[in-house]
C-alpha cells in the first residue's frame, strides 16, 4: 500500500507509475501543498502536516493490514507556506516503537528525507504516529506498507517478531545514480529499497568500477536484491590499499551490517587473488575474505552479514588486503537492532479513549495512538507503568486537573483497573460519581474537587481499602456519606467532604435526618401512590352515591301529588267505618270501588308511586 497524504483522489507516478490512495478518513491534520526537499522523494503534490494546536501526537491507523512482514517507509515534506518553519524536526513511531528523530539540517541530505523500517504487523492494523518535539508541524508528504519475505533480513537468534531493523544506511558503491529496487527491475518482495550512490569513499582513496554482465544468485530469497546492485563497486588502491567508510550512528546500540561483494574487476581471474580483513570499529569481523572462492565464481553475489555493538557515535568500515594488495565492495546496509515496544493493555486504552470522549478532552491534549510507547511521548497526564511478567503497560495515575474540563465520568473509568492516583480536581465536571468506581480496589488517591458532581455518595467507595486521600469537596454532592468511608477517618485517611451543601453524616458535616434504605424509599413511595388511588376511588364513590340521593329526591318530589290522595282515601274510609259500622258494610264496598277506580286513573297521570 502507497499512501499519498493530502491527497483528495488516487494518482499514479512515473517512471513506474507506482499507485498512490488518498489519504482521506485515515487521520486529522491539515492538507496542503507541498514543497519536495529531495530529487528522490515521490513526486507527489500535497502532505498533511499537523499542528501542534491539535495536539503533540498525530497517527494514521490502518486497518485490514495481513499479518506479516513489511517495510515501511514515511517521506518527510515542506509546507508551501514561508511563515510556517520550512525545517520541522520530530519524531516517528511504528506500532508505539520509536523509528526515526529528524535532525536538524535533514533537507539537505538525501537519504534523511525519509525514515524506514522492518517490522512485523501481527493484528491486522499498522500505527504510524508522529510526534512534535516543539520544533514547527510534522509534514508528511507518503506512507509505504510494502510486504517483505517473512525471513528477510535474518540475522540470527536476536532476530524475530519482537524486533524491529531501522534503516540506518543503504549504499551502492562506484555509482552516482541514485536508484529504488523497482528503477533496478528488482523483485516487489524486496521491498523498493531506496540505494544512496556514493561513488567513492574519498578522494585518491579507491576506484570505481562496473560491468554490464549478469551477476548470479543476486535476487534470491529471502532479500531478492536487485542483480543491477552488483554490476557496480569501488576497489582500493595502490597508494591507499585499505578501503575505509565512516558513518554516524547512535552510541551504545545494536547494529546490523550487510556487505554486498561479487567479482566484477577483469584483473581477477579466480580465486585466492584477492583476500581481505573486515574490520569494524578496528575489530576483525570477517577474516580472509575470498568473494570468488566464497560466491563460487566471479560475477556472483556474495552477502555477509554481523550484528555488532557500537558504544560510540560513529560505525567505521574497513576492509584490510591480504592478498592482491586491493579489497573491494559494492554495497552496504546497515540497521538499528530495535527491540519492539510493549503495547499498553487494549482494555485500558478503550477505557481512555471513552474517558477522552466523556468529558470533551481538546485536541491540545492529542491523546492518539499508544498511551504510554513510545516512552519518550506518552499522552499528557497519563501515567505508565511495564508489567513485565505480561510484557504490558498499564495506566497507574491520570492527572488532569485544572484543564478545563467538562462532561461526565463514564463506568468505563472503572476498566483502569491498575490506578492508583486519579485527579480531576479544578474542572467543570458534572453528573454523578459512577458506583463502579469502587470496583478499582488499587486506588490510594482520589481527587475530584471542585467540579460540579451531584448525587449521592456511592457506597462501593467504602470498598476501597487502599484509598488514602479522597477529596469531593466544593461539589453538588448530597445524601449520608458512607460509613464505611466516615470510619475509615479514624484510621489516618485524609478526606474532604465540605463545601457540599447536601452532605451530612460525619462530623464537619450537618446531621443527617432518618436514614432510610433505597427499598424503605421505594416502600414509602408505593405506599403514598396507594393511598393517592385509594382516595380517588373513594371519591368516586361518594360522587356516584350522592347522585343517586338527589335522584331520588328528585322522584320524590314528583310523585308527592298522589301520595296526598291516597292518604285522603285512607281518613274518609277510617270515617265511613266509624260513622256506618252497623248495617252499612256493603255501601262501604261499593265507596271503596268507586273511589279506588278514580284514584287509579290519577296514579297513572301522576307517574309510578313510591309507596305501596
Amino acid at each position: 500500500m502507497r499512501i499519498s497524504c493530502g491527497a483528495h483522489e488516487t494518482v499514479q507516478t512515473p517512471p513506474t507509475y507506482a499507485r498512490w490512495y488518498k489519504d482521506f478518513g485515515y487521520t486529522g491534520g491539515i492538507p496542503a501543498n507541498a514543497t519536495l526537499p529531495s530529487f528522490v522523494t515521490p513526486p507527489l503534490k500535497t502532505l498533511r502536516y499537523f499542528p501542534l494546536s491539535e495536539g503533540p501526537e498525530n497517527c494514521y491507523i490502518i486497518n485490514r493490514v495481513p499479518k506479516g512482514h513489511y517495510s515501511v517507509r514515511i517521506f518527510f515534506g515542506l509546507l508551501e507556506q514561508p511563515e510556517i518553519d520550512n525545517e520541522p524536526l520530530f519524531d516517528v513511531s511504528v506500532e508505539g516503537t520509536l523509528i526515526h528523530s529528524l535532525k536538524p539540517g535533514w533537507t539537505n541530505h538525501d537519504d534523511q528525507v525519509f525514515a524506514e523500517a522492518l517490522v512485523f504487523l501481527l493484528d491486522g492494523t499498522v500505527s504510524i504516529c508522529f510526534h512534535s518535539t516543539g520544533h514547527g508541524d510534522p509534514s508528511i508528504i507518503s506512507i509505504e506498507i510494502l510486504q517483505v519475505d517473512d525471513r528477510a533480513y535474518y540475522f540470527g537468534l536476536e532476530w524475530g517478531k519482537g524486533v524491529i531493523l531501522k534503516r540506518t544506511s543503504r549504499l551502492t558503491c562506484g555509482t552516482s545514480k541514485p536508484k529504488f529496487d523497482e528503477d533496478y527491475s528488482g523483485d516487489h518482495w524486496g521491498g523498493d529499497r531506496f540505494w544512496h550512490p556514493i561513488r567513492t569513499f574519498g578522494q585518491n582513496a579507491d576506484e570505481p568500477r562496473s560491468t554490464e554482465r549478469s551477476i548470479k544468485q543476486a535476487s534470491d530469497a529471502p532479500n531478492f536484491y536487485p542483480e543491477a546492485l552488483y554490476q557496480s563497486a569501488v576497489v582500493s588502491i595502490d597508494g591507499q590499499p585499505d578501503l575505509a567508510y565512516t558513518m554516524d550512528v547512535d552510541p551504545n546500540k545494536n547494529y546490523s551490517i550487510w556487505l554486498h561483494f561479487a567479482e566484477i574487476d577483469d584483473s581477477i581471474t579466480g580465486a585466492g587473488q584477492r583476500v581481505f580483513d573486515v574490520l569494524i570499529n578496528g575489530d576483525i569481523v570477517f577474516e580472509n575474505i575470498d568473494v570468488v572462492d566464497m560466491s563460487g565464481d566471479r560475477y556472483t553475489a556474495l552477502v555477509l552479514n554481523r550484528t555488532f555493538a557500537i558504544s560510540g557515535r560513529t560505525l567505521t568500515l574497513t576492509l584490510r588486503p591480504k592478498k592482491g594488495n586491493h579489497a573491494i565492495l559494492n554495497a552496504i546496509e546497515v540497521f538499528q537492532v530495535i527491540a519492539s515496544e510493549s503495547k499498553t493493555s487494549p482494555e485500558e486504552v478503550r477505557a481512555l479513549q471513552a474517558l477522552k470522549k466523556a468529558l470533551g478532552l481538546p485536541n491540545r491534549f492529542g491523546w492518539n495512538g499508544d498511551p504510554c510507547v513510545p516512552k519518550e511521548h506518552p499522552w499528557s497526564g497519563a501515567d505508565c507503568h511495564l508489567e513485565k511478567s505480561a510484557s504490558m503497560w498499564f495506566i497507574d495515575g491520570l492527572d488532569l486537573d485544572n484543564q478545563g474540563l467538562g462532561g461526565f465520568l463514564p463506568d468505563d473509568i472503572s476498566k483502569l483497573r491498575h490506578l492508583q492516583s486519579l485527579n480531576l480536581s479544578g474542572n467543570t465536571i458534572h453528573g454523578a460519581i459512577p458506583s463502579s468506581l469502587g470496583t478499582v480496589t488499587s486506588l490510594e488517591v482520589l481527587d475530584l474537587s471542585y467540579n460540579s458532581l451531584n448525587g449521592s455518595i456511592p457506597e462501593s467507595l467504602g470498598q476501597l481499602t487502599a484509598l488514602r486521600r479522597l477529596n469531593l469537596n466544593g461539589n453538588s454532592l448530597s445524601g449520608r456519606v458512607p460509613a464505611a468511608l466516615g470510619g475509615r477517618l479514624l484510621n489516618g485517611a485524609s478526606f474532604n467532604f465540605t463545601d457540599n451543601a447536601g452532605l451530612c453524616g460525619i462530623p464537619g458535616l450537618h446531621t443527617c435526618g432518618p436514614h432510610l434504605s433505597a427499598g424503605a424509599k421505594v416502600g414509602i413511595g408505593f405506599g403514598v401512590s396507594l393511598s393517592f388511588l385509594l382516595l380517588a376511588v373513594c371519591s368516586v364513590c361518594w360522587w356516584k352515591r350522592r347522585q343517586n340521593i338527589l335522584r331520588a329526591q328528585q322522584i320524590a318530589a314528583r310523585g308527592a301529588p298522589y301520595a296526598k290522595a291516597r292518604t285522603h282515601l285512607s281518613h274518609d274510609i277510617q270515617m265511613s267505618r266509624h260513622h256506618h259500622n252497623h248495617g252499612h258494610a256493603h255501601d262501604i264496598q261499593i265507596a271503596r270501588h268507586h273511589h279506588n277506580h278514580g284514584h287509579a286513573r290519577t296514579a297513572a297521570e301522576n307517574g309510578p308511586s313510591l309507596l305501596s
